[in-house]
C-alpha cells in the first residue's frame, strides 16, 4: 500500500510539473505576440522579373512571328525585332527572357520615349537540335515591361537539318 500512495503522489507531481511548463511556454508566447520571425528562405521558388512600377504604355512589334526557314545544324540565326512605344508614357523593358538557353536577346536598356522605336535583337544557336529531314523548331522571347498586360511574347521559328551519318 506504500508503494501505491508513493506512486500516486510522484505521479501526480509529475503532471502537476507539465501542465506548468505547458503553460509557462503559452505565456512566453502571448507576451510577444508581434515578436519578429526568422525568414525562410525558398530557394527553388522560381522569381518572376520585376515588373516596372508607375504609369504603363503601349507597344506595337512590327512583327511577332519570325520564321528563319531551314538552317544546318549548329548554324547560328540572328533577327531584329522592331517595335513602337504606341502609348503615351515612356516604354521600359525591365527583361526579356529566351524560352531555352539557345535562344538569347537583347534589348534596350533605357526608356522608349512615346511615339518612338526600339529594336530587340535574338540569336537562335541551332547546335544539337537538327534531325535528318529537318526537325522544326519554334522558340519564344517573353519581354516584360510597363505594359498592360506585363509580358509580350515574341517567336522565332524554322527547320534544323542534320546530314544523315553513314553507320
Amino acid at each position: 500500500m506504500k508503494y501505491l500512495s508513493l506512486f500516486a503522489i510522484v505521479f501526480a507531481f509529475a503532471m502537476t510539473s507539465c501542465n506548468s511548463d505547458t503553460a509557462s511556454t503559452a505565456d512566453t508566447n502571448l507576451a510577444t505576440p508581434n515578436a519578429p520571425t526568422a525568414a525562410v528562405a525558398t530557394p527553388n521558388t522560381p522569381v518572376a522579373p520585376a515588373v516596372p512600377v508607375g504609369p504603363t504604355t503601349t507597344v506595337e512589334f512590327a512583327e511577332n512571328t519570325y520564321d528563319f526557314g531551314e538552317v544546318m545544324d549548329g548554324e547560328k540565326v540572328e533577327h531584329t525585332y522592331s517595335f513602337t512605344n504606341t502609348g503615351s508614357e515612356p516604354l521600359v523593358i525591365s527583361n526579356a527572357k529566351g524560352s531555352c538557353g539557345c535562344t538569347v536577346p537583347s534589348w534596350p536598356k533605357e526608356p522608349i520615349a512615346p511615339g518612338e522605336t526600339g529594336e530587340i535583337l535574338v540569336r537562335f544557336d541551332s547546335k544539337g537540335k537538327g534531325r535528318v529531314g529537318g526537325g522544326a523548331q519554334t522558340k519564344t522571347v517573353t519581354i516584360t515591361a510597363n505594359t498592360t498586360p506585363p509580358d509580350t511574347r515574341i517567336t522565332i521559328k524554322g527547320k534544323v537539318n542534320k546530314e544523315e551519318t553513314a553507320g
